[in-house]
């Protein structure tokens, strides 16, 4: 099972793109519980925290696609420097606003988001240059989606260990670090330097104007919809059984489910086409979340969890393999911004989605709305993606080096 990550790690600068990359994708799954605590610390009001700390998380979504054309346009290096430096700034203006301006702090906030260095995707579009058949390419794939499971799960514990042990303050401080340390780490290797897009045809629409890519980002929102979903669930489950602290093992329970899927699904060849691969995982994904909505016991509600976490992984595999394949030539880096962009809209979509259901229908009813995202996202892909050809992971992605 480990040869194939055997092999891919051993490449050249995989090993080392990794690890950088992630460190500077670390503020992805600090930031948001990093900015809740520290104006918390300054006494503001939790609809004012809320407020501010989902504007940065709309801003992330917003600048993410804006920065990919950048990148596309300009090369990683340079769009990844100035980005890193003008999000640090914003982190560091909300440090010091703290709690004696709300506007300014809310400012800070969708600068530091807006300017977010968009990693994720600059990764993602690489790996056809430095990979060069297309088994490595996907294992890659693979081992990116779970490792991102790896930052969303360690990001919180970071922020709860250096804010107990220095402070909110320092610990946003260590956020914004850890994101410039890594982009300066990451954009330093030839790889990265001499990468460059194929030449595009100019147009406002850029990737969108693929309608494949279109109905792929509508699949994908579903799936971000059921994460924002099990969000809330959790929590509500958690007051529903009476047990404190289940909400934090269901999610990591779920988190753990797509680090193996992700980490198995790598390691295997598949016969069947990557597009018949994501509409069996969607599917299986949907009969795990709805069978929530019986409101099982605890014990069968964390089996259900870990195994449509199982799915998670391998879905955002098969989609990065799918994008590759279906960007239109010189706009991969934005199509796949567009990717994080549709899942983070949705996860505020299901949150909302699920809060509401919960207070006026019930619990099953919160857990539902997983359930029908993924089902949705399924009957997506079922539908409208049914006639795409395989796809090739390099065919629209490859580099051209001046």
């Amino acid at each position: 099972m480990l040869a194939p990550y055997k092999d891919c790690l051993s490449r050249p600068h995989v090993t080392y793109l990794f690890a950088t990359n992630l460190l500077g994708r670390l503020p992805n799954g600090m930031a948001p519980l990093g900015i809740a605590l520290f104006l918390r610390s300054h006494g503001m009001g939790f609809g004012v925290v809320g407020g501010i700390t989902a504007l940065y998380g709309l801003s992330t979504a917003v600048g993410g696609p804006l920065l990919g054309r950048a990148v596309d346009r300009h090369g990683q290096p340079r769009v990844l420097w100035i980005s890193a430096v003008v999000s640090a700034a914003g982190f560091l203006a909300l440090i010091w606003a703290g709690g004696s301006n709300t506007g300014a702090a809310a400012a800070a906030a969708a600068v530091a988001g807006l300017a977010s260095p968009p990693l994720e995707p600059c990764l993602r579009t690489l790996w056809p240059d430095v990979l060069d058949d297309k088994r490595a390419i996907a294992t890659a794939y693979a081992l990116d989606a779970s490792l991102q499971e790896v930052v969303f799960a360690t990001g919180p514990l970071f922020v709860v260990l250096i804010g107990w042990l220095a402070g909110p303050g320092p610990a946003l401080a260590v956020t914004t670090v850890a994101m410039v340390a890594g982009t300066l780490a990451y954009v330093s290797p030839e790889p990265v330097r001499r990468w460059r897009a194929e030449p595009r045809r100019p147009d406002w629409a850029g990737p969108l104007r693929s309608s494949m890519l279109r109905r792929l980002l509508v699949a994908l929102a579903c799936v971000g919809v059921g994460l924002g979903g099990l969000n809330i669930d959790t929590v509500a489950y958690q007051e529903h059984i009476g047990q404190s602290g289940l909400s934090g093992i269901l999610l990591g329970v779920n988190a753990a489910g797509a680090l193996i899927g992700g980490l198995f699904y790598g390691a295997r060849q598949w016969k069947a086409t990557t597009m018949r691969q994501l509409q069996v995982l969607l599917a299986c994904m949907a009969c795990c979340y709805l069978l929530l909505a019986l409101v099982p016991p605890p014990a069968v509600a964390i089996v259900l969890v870990f195994l449509a976490g199982l799915f998670l992984s391998p879905v955002l595999a098969c989609g990065f393999a799918i994008i590759g394949d279906v960007a239109p030539p010189g706009t991969a880096t934005e199509a796949f911004a567009w990717m994080v962009t549709a899942v983070l809209t949705g996860n505020a979509v299901g949150s909302s989605a699920a809060g509401v259901a919960e207070q006026h229908l019930g619990l099953w009813a919160s857990f539902l709305v997983p359930g029908l995202a993924a089902l949705a996202s399924a009957v997506v892909a079922l539908v409208l993606l049914r006639d795409a050809a395989q796809p090739s992971a390099t065919s629209s992605v490859k580099a051209t080096h001046p």
